[in-house]
């Protein structure tokens, strides 16, 4: 704020309006869809193994392969995107993840189910990152967090209709016919990118990149750049420990558990999973607004988030007798839904820290954390449940050893970052003040 109490708006902050919102909502949409395909295997996890007739290991490799091109595509998304804007990103995502849809619907095999599952993480590696840039061109820095926290409010909404929508067609017109219906909607979404999306409103484009290709020096410095920076890898490690216990639950293990381990019905179990949604939608708002009004909560509400998460699986996995009351599964749910909106403070340590030429690229590295996570832990609740016997209690005890490995990391790294973010805020607004109205 100003001596006269009116907002300063920093050099080149773009307008927002509701053209922004408008341009915003197309590659929101997009990226509605690739979760909708991401998840789509949590509720077809069972169908999946008789289908393929797979053990809970080669069930797993499922969710796992398709993590590890999404992490492993992190960084090379974030050059991209930092290179070649946000439509053309975009597209090549769409195209990639529905095929990869389409052709998981049509597997006659393990293998080729398999292949189709890598493909389709390919692109949906593409889409995060592309829409926090999406907001960062259209919308005021002020309005970062909050917008970051909405793109991931809606992305669960694409969850919940893999919850809702699919699990019913599955059950109804069978295997295929729900799988080649919901890639539809990714022929749908591509129509409108290529049509109405546009990388940044007129007067605002972004600084001409200073090299004419993306060379090894390139990328190499790229990617050193953005992470000397401590708030990159604060949000790096931010992401890694809040976001995985949600995805891990959602994304493949969250039904058998509560079907095998819990004795709920699909029914039920299918429930608790839209429960566990609909808290992430929901805490995701409160989250946003609580972090654009008092910056200084984030590093406590990652804090709260990680320890409540831990309690209650520590609760629900000591429970004698083994099978939880209903009350603890539900409370269970409702806390691991939190960790979506979590994770998303993690870009939020990295975007001050990286200037708008390399916010693509630190991006990048901070979801990649959150993904590394969850694919060790799918990998280690799958071969910890054939190894002892589908105890359940056992497997996921995994979660405990990533969290801690990473609240150790966050503790270790915030002060520093938290003070440079302090220190460039303060010359931003120097500067700020004195730009000529």
């Amino acid at each position: 704020m100003s001596s006269s109490g009116t907002a300063v708006r920093l050099p080149g902050d773009p307008p927002g309006g509701r053209r922004a919102v408008a341009v915003w909502s197309i590659g929101v949409a997009v990226y509605f869809v690739a979760v909708i395909f991401r998840t789509s295997l949590g509720v077809a996890g069972l169908d999946a193994a008789d289908r393929f007739d797979v053990n809970a290991s080669a069930l797993s490799t499922f969710s796992i392969l398709q993590l590890l091109v999404y992490a492993g595509m992190q960084i090379p998304v974030g050059l991209m995107v930092d290179r070649l804007g946000t439509k053309r990103v975009l597209t090549i995502g769409v195209v990639l993840f529905t095929v990869g849809q389409l052709g998981f619907a049509l597997s006659p095999s393990y293998g080729m189910a398999l292949a189709s599952r890598a493909l389709l993480g390919c692109g949906d590696a593409m889409t995060f990152i592309s829409v926090l840039r999406l907001g960062n061109r259209w919308f005021p820095a002020r309005r970062g967090p909050l917008v970051a926290q909405l793109a991931g409010l809606i992305g669960m909404g694409g969850n919940l209709v893999s919850t809702l929508v699919l699990s019913r067609l599955l059950h109804g017109v069978g295997w295929t016919a729900a799988f080649v219906g919901s890639s539809l909607a990714g022929v749908v979404v591509l129509v409108l990118l290529l049509l109405f999306l546009k990388d940044h409103p007129e007067g605002h484009e972004p600084q001409p990149v200073r090299t004419t290709s993306i060379g090894p020096a390139f990328v190499r410095g790229q990617i050193a750049d953005a992470w000397r920076e401590p708030g990159t890898r604060l949000g790096l490690w931010v992401h890694f420990t809040t976001q995985f216990p949600m995805m891990v639950f959602t994304l493949l293990w969250g039904m058998p558990f509560l079907v095998e381990a819990q004795g709920l019905s699909r029914a039920a179990a299918g429930e608790l999973l839209t429960l566990t949604v609909l808290s992430s939608m929901t805490i995701g708002l409160v989250y946003g607004q609580i972090i654009a009004r008092h910056h200084t909560a984030r590093t406590p509400l990652v804090i709260g988030t990680v320890s409540a998460t831990a309690l209650m699986w520590a609760l629900t996995l000591g429970y004698p007798g083994g099978s939880a009351p209903t009350g603890l599964l539900v409370a269970l749910c409702l806390v691991l839904g939190t960790c979506g909106p979590a994770s998303m403070i993690g870009f939020d340590f990295a975007r001050p820290a990286n200037p708008p030429e390399r916010q693509g690229t630190a991006s990048g590295i901070v979801n990649m954390g959150g993904f590394v996570a969850s694919m060790t832990t799918l990998l280690a609740v799958g071969v910890l449940l054939d190894a002892t016997g589908q105890n359940y209690r056992i497997a996921f005890c995994s979660i405990f050893v990533l969290e801690a490995v990473g609240i150790s990391q966050i503790l270790r790294l915030r002060r520093r970052a938290v003070r440079l973010e302090s220190e460039r805020l303060v010359a931003s607004r120097v500067e700020a003040v004195h730009v000529p109205a």
